[in-house]
């Protein structure tokens, strides 16, 4: 049976995530702790016992998040479960550069923490300087990626808003000025969106809002040495494959300010796997590694799912069933 790891971002978290597993299995505690001391911060309490609203925080969800799929990883690795595909949302994408060996797992905490720093600092600073009003994302729900962009076109052009995350046919996540969002809302459910959803994250990721941080971020990957992956891994940049090193920390830069091209990953994935062969469910297994199942929704929001579904592993029962 062959694997494809899909891991979640920022958004994912929640108090409490992957307690259990960790109590049950010492090979996945063991990755907290060490993360713990590479990262020299409270990892263990980010991820359960910080309440929501804190771990909302860059600097608290990122590391967590990413502690909490890697673990994850490690334990299905020790079961023989190994991806001969990775790919990860936004924050994701670091552990899918763990998993596919570009990066070692002390690199991807080093590197995750000091996101999560310049991207909350980044958004402290955007708040205060919109009076406290804090900017953010919000899912729009019932359009296509492009009748959000038509909607969003004058807001865009302000600079006050932007289409963010592509996820799925009828999903795309934008990102903005508090201002933005509220005007956003008006002209997307004009439009005909059927829900406006606020996300529990620090800031409007994926826009151009955040250059600032997008220049120091690429001055920390300039520090590390990317290598080629050895697994088949997608960049949420271009939303095809990455073949290289070099070619991995160029697209990680361009995070901050560049939409997730989700739907393209998950169509190219879903085209090497030949989801539309109804066999294929033989062949291969589909995997969310990490907190929450969003990902397991759009695989089958994307129409991806007739033959073989996206399996959310969020729970005990995942483990202690295989």
């Amino acid at each position: 049976m062959k694997n494809v790891f899909l891991f979640p971002g920022q958004g994912a978290q929640k108090k409490g995530m992957f307690l259990d597993i960790c109590e049950k299995y010492p090979v996945a505690m063991n990755v907290v702790k060490l993360a713990e001391e590479i990262a020299d911060e409270p990892v263990s309490e980010y991820m359960w016992q910080t309440e929501d609203e804190e771990l909302s925080r860059s600097d608290r969800s990122q590391l967590a998040i990413t502690t909490a799929s890697l673990a994850v990883v490690k334990l299905l690795e020790s079961r023989g479960v190994e991806p001969e595909i990775c790919a990860g949302f936004s924050l994701g994408e670091f552990a899918a550069l763990c998993t596919a060996k570009v990066l070692s797992f002390e690199e991807t905490i080093r590197i995750v923490k000091e996101r999560g720093k310049i991207m909350q600092k980044a958004c402290d600073a955007l708040s205060a300087a919109s009076a406290g009003s804090k900017p953010g994302m919000a899912a729009v729900i019932g359009l296509t990626p492009e009748q959000v962009e038509a909607a969003l076109q004058p807001l865009t052009a302000q600079q006050k808003a932007f289409p963010a995350n592509l996820n799925s046919p009828k999903q795309t996540v934008i990102s903005g000025t508090a201002e933005g969002l509220e005007k956003a809302e008006e002209l997307c459910k004009e439009a005909g969106c059927r829900r406006f959803i606020r996300l529990k994250v620090a800031g409007p990721f994926h826009s151009p809002l955040m250059a600032d941080a997008a220049a120091q971020f690429a001055d920390v990957l300039a520090t590390v040495a990317f290598k080629n992956p050895v697994k088949r891994l997608f960049s949420n940049v271009t939303g095809t494959e990455i073949h290289s090193g070099e070619e991995a920390r160029v697209l990680a830069a361009k995070h901050f300010t560049h939409p997730v091209q989700w739907m393209s990953e998950e169509a190219q994935i879903a085209e090497i796997i030949g989801y539309q062969d109804e066999k294929c469910v033989e062949n291969w297994e589909i995997l969310e590694v990490g907190p929450g199942s969003v990902l397991s929704g759009l695989w089958r929001d994307s129409g991806f799912a007739e033959h073989i579904s996206c399996t959310a592993m969020n729970t005990l029962d995942n483990f202690t069933r295989n």
